[in-house]
């Protein structure tokens, strides 16, 4: 029997989706859900949506309005499982569980994080100022969206990368405390769908509404006709040339537009179609494509009750997931009934000494690193930038191959060499005698690995 690939997918609710939104991310969801070797899981992320945003009513519209384009866009739900992150109550049960074993330093990585004290401190405010609880550990709440239903993929945009490999790594080391060999987190992949059209806006740039350049999706078929006539064209005239390459009005058509379609309409523009009439084109189009989902939206969002009957649907098809994994889960960590409670004996058998362990990860750059991590979740080591994760991934098999250490002293820190090149790097330390120390347990530590 060929196991299905489980597929989750979250959108939060703190806005009113727009075209970029269908085609970079709905669209294609929605297409690819129809799999049948997927098993889907789109979720409101409603909690996350708390961090952002502290206006309930915003909020509430934001819940209904992409939920109702989700199901007008053609979600079947009875392919999928689609539910509201606050109506499953194992979500942060399992973000607790999952903060106590989360290392803080991990955290202190977080982009979001880094990029918010970095504003702070340009702004010569305290490094904390105006940080939530929230936004600090927002990738702890994703980790447990992700790795409640042991997802095998997890379509993200680039920015987003970072915390699918924080999942792992919260996933890795809940399974090494806890486990006692048996592995209850599924490793999650992070999903770029490099062909996924990213929409320009009526200026030009990226459609966002933090640049308030987008065209509405299914408000009205008005609304989206004079967003469509603000779009920034140059100033040919009727009858001279035009280039369609260089036109964001012409990649918004052929987002859409059949091959044969976005032929004739560059033929034309080539031939000196009027910007006027360009823009007509692109409105029948879309008018044509999304008619039929503004009218089910605009039905939907008129009968609330609706929506919420498929969505509680959808949180008890969730929860008959969560819910027996979470029990066994609270059994692992020791949350156990006093009545049908497992031999004491047997339950607190652990390893006397927690192995340190690598984390392999990717950088923004591409290049792919490592890192040493002791038991406890500090880091004893990063090492420098790999072209690839197959070389990233002989090193630390090296490292863990009982060799003996090329450890070099370099002021209050120290490097670790293999053949002549420097591979990895230790933090700096208070003064020679703790940089002393850490080098002997570095290699204390590394010993457990060979195993």
């Amino acid at each position: 029997m060929t196991t299905r690939t489980r597929i989750l997918t979250g959108i939060t609710t703190t806005g009113t989706p727009h075209l970029g939104n269908y085609a970079g991310a709905i669209r294609p969801a929605i297409l690819a859900s129809q799999d049948a070797n997927a098993d889907s899981f789109y979720f409101l992320a409603d909690y996350h949506a708390l961090i952002k945003c502290d206006d309930p009513q915003r909020i509430q519209r934001s819940r209904m309005e992409i939920a109702a384009t989700w199901l007008a866009g053609g979600l079947d739900v009875n392919r999928v499982t689609f539910y509201r992150q606050s109506d499953i109550p194992e979500i942060p049960e399992l973000t607790w569980l999952l903060t106590c074993v989360a290392a803080k330093g991990l955290l202190n990585r977080a982009h979001a994080y880094k990029a918010s004290v970095d504003k702070n401190l340009e702004n010569g405010d305290d490094p904390d100022a105006g940080i939530s609880m929230g936004l600090y550990s927002y990738p702890v709440l994703m980790a447990a969206d992700i790795l409640m239903f042991n997802a095998h993929k997890v379509p993200v945009g680039r920015d987003q990368i970072q915390h699918v490999e924080m999942a792992r790594d919260i996933g890795q080391r809940f399974n090494h405390l806890f486990g006692n060999g048996k592995e209850f987190f599924t490793m999650p992949e992070a999903l770029i769908e490099e062909s996924v059209a990213t929409l320009p806006g009526l200026d030009g740039r990226k459609m966002s509404k933090s640049y308030d350049n987008t065209i509405p999706l299914f408000t009205s078929a008005k609304d989206m006709k004079d967003a469509i006539s603000r779009i920034v064209t140059d100033s040919r005239a009727p009858g001279e040339a035009k280039d369609p390459d260089s036109s964001h009005l012409f990649t918004l058509y052929e987002a859409f537009a059949s091959k044969a379609e976005e032929q004739q309409l560059r033929n034309e523009l080539l031939d000196g179609l009027g910007w006027g009439e360009a823009k007509n084109r692109l409105f029948q189009l879309l008018d044509g494509q999304l008619g039929e989902a503004r009218e089910r939206y605009h039905q939907l969002m008129s009968r609330p009750s609706d929506m919420e009957d498929l969505l509680l649907v959808g949180a008890r098809k969730a929860r008959a997931v969560a819910a027996p994994f979470l029990q066994e889960l609270r059994e692992a960590v020791g949350l156990r009934s006093f009545v049908n409670q497992t031999s004491v004996a047997a339950s607190s058998k652990k390893k006397a000494v927690k192995a340190p362990r690598f984390v392999s990860f990717r950088e923004d750059d591409g290049s792919f690193r490592f890192r040493l991590l002791a038991a406890d979740g500090e880091q004893l080591l990063l090492s420098r930038h790999f072209a690839d994760g197959k070389a990233a991934g002989a090193v630390t098999k090296q490292l863990q191959s009982g060799q003996a250490l090329d450890v070099r002293s370099e002021a209050l820190g120290f490097s670790v060499w293999l053949d002549g090149a420097c591979v990895a790097d230790s933090p700096a330390f208070a003064d020679s005698a703790a940089r002393d120390a850490a080098i002997e347990a570095l290699r204390v530590a590394l010993t457990p690995l060979e195993d």
